[in-house]
């Protein structure tokens, strides 16, 4: 369950930086169509920042300590790029258009990622 509302609120962050920015697209003739490439590409943006985005910030760990913390920037968005180059390749219809374009809407879906993770709970009980 817990991986399915991660799923969903990486789904509802890409669409928010979507929105508020037009260099980042989402195809799709009908809204089911864009629910659905949102959610694979949520599924796809989450498997590169568990496996690749930890081995570029080990990596870079220097030059993170040297710049302050401000490449982890620069990383989230290599990342959303990365993201965005692996659906054009499975031909998905998500795209980000250049780098200054993946910074702000790394940004955006790191802010929107976590006030969604701060409303919802932890774990969910059951009765």
């Amino acid at each position: 369950m817990k991986l399915l509302i991660r799923l969903v609120v990486n789904a509802i962050a890409l669409a928010v930086a979507a929105w508020l920015l037009s260099g980042i697209t989402i195809e799709g003739t009908t809204d089911t169509r864009r629910v659905i490439t949102l959610l694979v590409v949520a599924a796809i943006f989450g498997l590169v920042n568990a496996f690749v985005k930890p081995l570029a910030t080990l990596l870079s760990l220097p030059f993170i300590i040297l710049t302050l913390g401000l490449l982890i920037f620069v990383i989230n968005a290599l990342m959303l790029l990365l993201t965005s180059w692996i659906s054009d390749g499975l031909d998905l219809g998500f795209h980000v258009e250049g780098f200054g374009t993946a910074v702000v809407g790394a940004l955006i879906i790191t802010v929107v990622s976590w006030l969604l993770n701060v409303i919802l709970p932890d774990r969910l009980e059951t009765d």
